[in-house]
């Protein structure tokens, strides 16, 4: 029985890197965006652009459009975004964002880009629980797209500096804020940490939300030990993140990522207790004590996590961006602060995205 679970578990050692070397190489290879018109390519250049990336799954096409919508509604700047998807979706999603009713002075300027899917082999593992929990993590055996943030330079970005954001968000303040932040010498990337904002703690302390590394990674294992990090310090959530690319590709961040994935199928280093999904333990291990923390006032979170826990709504009114992290997404029922994301939804003219709500006559 042993040698067969360390025989699985060398696979599993050969499956990631093979996994990490073709995703990327379809990034590298799999832009099929058209030739960027006059003013994409002014935009592009642009000193005052503010960049943002964001990922736009063919399921939740309608989560991204809101996002963008609240973006570019509450801003005078010129954003560009670029959406990242599934390569075979690329076709479907260019043709639902040129057919989306924004309002004339709000088109927002875009390149749509995607790579392929890596499939990943069923692999049987004995006992059941070898099985990494970012297998289990990773539906249908496809690479979701929440890895895209580990691969920016990869992207075909123009700019040396992006935002990076979740589709399960709403922007309320001024994106160019979030933008012009002040990065700390040698950071390459802001974001807020999980014990920056206290009118939200006692939220997060009553759906059991984890705010440190012990939430994340399993101190028992000696390669955590020999990381030196503090149980106790605060954690980050990376669905909001400001990155400096220049930074990024000269600490050679990717590369570092990939290492912990591939260190986590040998050692399975994450905690089983893990809140934040498995693309949040690897950045926290790079990023530590290497990153410029943001306004938490720009990134409100664990909206996501109960349907019946609420922040009060003069607290929401002040946030600049409200992020639905969580099972209980807004555009799903049951969720709370429905109101705040249904206020930028716009209906999806493909008829594939609708949202969930309670039936009026019930």
């Amino acid at each position: 029985m042993s040698d067969r679970v360390s025989v699985n578990r060398i696979l599993l050692v050969l499956l990631v890197l093979m996994v990490c070397l073709l995703l990327r190489s379809t990034l590298l290879r799999a832009s099929t965006r058209p030739r960027l018109s006059v003013s994409q390519e002014h935009a592009a250049e642009a000193h005052d652009v503010v960049p943002v990336v964001i990922c736009a799954s063919e399921e939740r096409m309608g989560a991204s459009m809101a996002t963008i919508n609240s973006i570019i509604s509450n801003t005078d700047a010129s954003v560009f975004f670029y959406v990242v998807t599934l390569r075979d979706a690329v076709k479907l999603t260019r043709c639902i964002f040129e057919l989306q009713k924004y309002e004339p002075h709000f088109v927002p300027n875009m390149e749509i880009s995607g790579f392929l899917p890596v499939l990943l082999p069923k692999i049987h593992l004995d006992p059941i629980s070898y099985i990494p929990s970012c297998l289990k993590e990773i539906k249908n055996f496809v690479l979701q797209l929440n890895f895209v943030r580990f691969y920016l330079p990869l992207l075909d970005i123009l700019h040396s500096r992006v935002i990076y954001l979740d589709d399960d968000i709403i922007v309320q303040g001024d994106i160019r804020d979030l933008f012009n932040i002040k990065l700390k010498p040698g950071h390459a990337a802001a974001f807020a940490t999980d014990c920056d904002l206290p009118s939200t703690h006692e939220t997060v302390r009553s759906i059991g939300m984890q705010t440190t590394y012990m939430g994340f990674l399993d101190y028992r294992k000696q390669e955590v030990k020999d990381l030196g990090i503090n149980p106790s310090d605060c954690s980050f959530n990376p669905g909001v993140f400001v990155a400096d690319m220049n930074e990024w590709k000269k600490q050679k961040v990717t590369k570092e990522l990939e290492k912990w994935m591939e260190e986590n199928f040998r050692q399975n280093i994450y905690s089983s207790a893990m809140a934040g999904g498995v693309a949040t333990p690897p950045m926290l291990i790079v990023f530590h004590d290497k990153y410029t923390i943001l306004d938490p006032l720009w990134h409100v979170r664990h909206l996501g996590w109960s349907p019946d826990v609420h922040y009060p709504e003069n607290f929401l009114q002040e946030a600049h961006l409200l992020h639905w992290n969580g099972p209980f997404k807004p555009w799903n029922y049951p969720a709370v602060h429905l109101d705040r994301w249904e206020k930028w939804f716009i209906p999806d003219p493909s008829g594939r995205f609708s949202w969930e709500r309670p039936d009026d006559d019930s």
